[in-house]
């Protein structure tokens, strides 16, 4: 449609932003499949080492990551050792357990002793290990971030060639079943008894602004493509991240190497 003087209305702002933007783009990430139920975290962080052109055997990344009681890890863990090695990290968390968004003005030492009075009134004992390791990796150099979770901002990491870690509700993302963990400390699919499972993903890309995205999971019974590319829908990933605190890591990380300076 033309106006009174022939010239197409303005696009609104929203749209024009679009079409100024990329409108996909995609980071060439290894898939790795993780050996067993519990060691998605560090398949993850492997796969973006290896982006890096850092090739790491699973055994030796493994090795150096502290882990739960039940053999998981969270992305705090993973972004310390990530750090041991070099790395820069930055943490986007959307728990809220932790973290009061009214903190999102804090320099680095005035977030480190919020934490660390947060100590007294966390009652559950991962998520007290979580803000201890959480105060280790500010005083490692490493960086929490206050940030809408938007398509926006996974674009803008993509954008800077940074593949995302992301923790994460499984349960939700893909519409599984909740598990019950075995006696052998398996994972059977349950309904009724079982819980949500939490989750790590690499988010490597992007389609149509955002709308959707392209992951690299490491859990071989993951609907994938026959290249190992599992896109999905936007809003829905993000639901699943923030869905993720029930597994005790709503939470992004994105690392890049030490070298390329701050991003």
């Amino acid at each position: 449609m033309t106006d009174m003087l022939g010239a197409a209305p303005p696009l609104p702002d929203d749209d024009r932003r679009e079409q100024e933007e990329r409108f996909a783009h995609e980071l060439r990430v290894q898939r790795f499949l993780q050996p067993d139920d519990v060691t998605c975290g560090p398949t993850c962080l492997r796969k973006v080492y290896d982006f890096y052109g850092l090739r790491l055997g699973g055994d030796e990344v493994l090795g150096e990551i502290d882990r739960n009681d039940d053999g998981g890890t969270l992305a705090v863990f993973l972004g310390i050792s990530a750090l041991r090695r070099g790395f820069q990290a930055r943490i986007y968390s959307y728990d809220l357990q932790i973290f009061d968004p009214t903190w999102d003005r804090l320099d680095r030492g005035g977030l480190k002793e919020k934490i660390h009075a947060r100590f007294p009134h966390l009652r559950d004992g991962k998520r007290l290990r979580a803000a201890r390791a959480y105060l280790e990796f500010l005083e490692m150099g490493g960086e929490i971030a206050f940030q809408d979770l938007t398509p926006a901002l996974l674009r803008r990491i993509i954008d800077r060639e940074h593949p995302v870690l992301a923790g994460l509700s499984a349960t939700y993302l893909y519409n599984f079943m909740r598990e019950r963990q075995t006696p052998d400390d398996e994972l059977v699919p349950d309904d009724v008894a079982g819980e949500p499972t939490g989750h790590f993903v690499v988010i490597v890309g992007y389609e149509h602004w955002g709308r959707r995205f392209s992951l690299r999971d490491p859990a071989e019974h993951v609907p994938v493509s026959p290249d190992g590319r599992q896109v999905v829908d936007g809003q829905r990933l993000i639901n699943a991240i923030l869905l993720g605190d029930v597994t005790y890591d709503a939470v992004l990380l994105e690392l890049w190497p030490g070298d390329e300076g701050a991003a």
